[in-house]
């Protein structure tokens, strides 16, 4: 019996954004498999510039199923830099990129979650099985965007799909944990926003002070919500607001380098 043949992928489109930028365009839906692309992708482009095998790249941005690679037009000729893209794009989609696994503390009290019971009532499930369903997910990071920090999130199950409200909050809690159609978001800052609260975390999102990570999350991540009662959650708030607590601490597992799919 003869192996499935895999479906060819489709070929990356480059997309000129003004004279300094070009987007690498790996298809036109929200999916893993794409993602997947835009992952190695990145990963890929991180190493050449790192080893500077290229030349003028000043930094890049992977998105849901692009990534924008912003440059230099003094230092390289946008044309020579597509034709690079391009090749490394097919040379890239064969890799698969692990990012970092997390399990970060959420406490699901109803002050934290004001849409719980509403989202809980419109789904006719109980609010034990929303925390069930959000604490049971792995979600996976696909992009970071709207604020530093605020992390895009994939996987959330079809029994939690629901429509942003249809008037936004003026104030959104920084910590909170919130839903949108089929993504999960976590907000690092205090902000207006118009998805759905179903939790808040104590860890800081975004640290300023963090060189070498100041966002949390990053493209690639899994992350577990991990249900906290209320007494624990101001305990490690505390911990936060003093300086004791290492962030590092609820990784699981390190992202590690880029391997080869076949």
């Amino acid at each position: 019996m003869s192996a499935a043949v895999q479906p060819a992928l489709p070929e990356a489109r480059l997309l000129p954004l003004g004279d300094a930028a070009l987007t690498v365009e790996f298809g036109s839906a929200i999916a893993p498999p794409i993602h997947a692309r835009v992952l190695g992708f990145a990963s890929a482009l991180e190493a050449l510039a790192a080893s500077g095998r290229i030349d003028g790249v000043l930094e890049w941005v992977p998105t849901f199923r692009s990534v924008t690679v912003h440059f230099d037009p003094d230092r390289i000729d946008a044309d020579a830099l597509a034709a690079q893209l391009q090749a490394l794009a097919r040379t890239s989609s064969s890799l698969t990129v692990a990012g970092s696994h997390w399990r970060i503390p959420v406490c699901f009290d109803p002050e934290f979650a004001p849409d719980l019971d509403e989202l809980a009532s419109a789904k006719s499930l109980r609010r034990e099985r929303v925390v069930e369903l959000m604490t049971q997910t792995v979600f996976s990071v696909y992009m970071l965007g709207f604020q530093p920090g605020f992390s895009y999130m994939g996987g959330l199950p079809e029994a939690l799909e629901m429509p942003r409200l249809a008037s936004p909050r003026k104030r959104v809690p920084a910590g909170s944990v919130a839903v949108a159609q089929r993504m999960c978001a976590a907000y690092p800052w205090e902000s207006p926003g118009g998805w759905r609260l179903l939790g808040r975390t104590p860890v800081p999102l975004f640290d300023a002070a963090d060189a070498e990570r100041p966002a949390l999350l990053a493209p690639g991540d899994q992350v577990r919500w991990q249900a906290v009662d209320r007494a624990a959650y101001e305990a490690l708030q505390a911990r936060c607001a003093a300086g004791t607590f290492d962030r590092a601490s609820l990784c699981l597992e390190a992202k590690h380098g880029a391997k080869v799919t076949r």
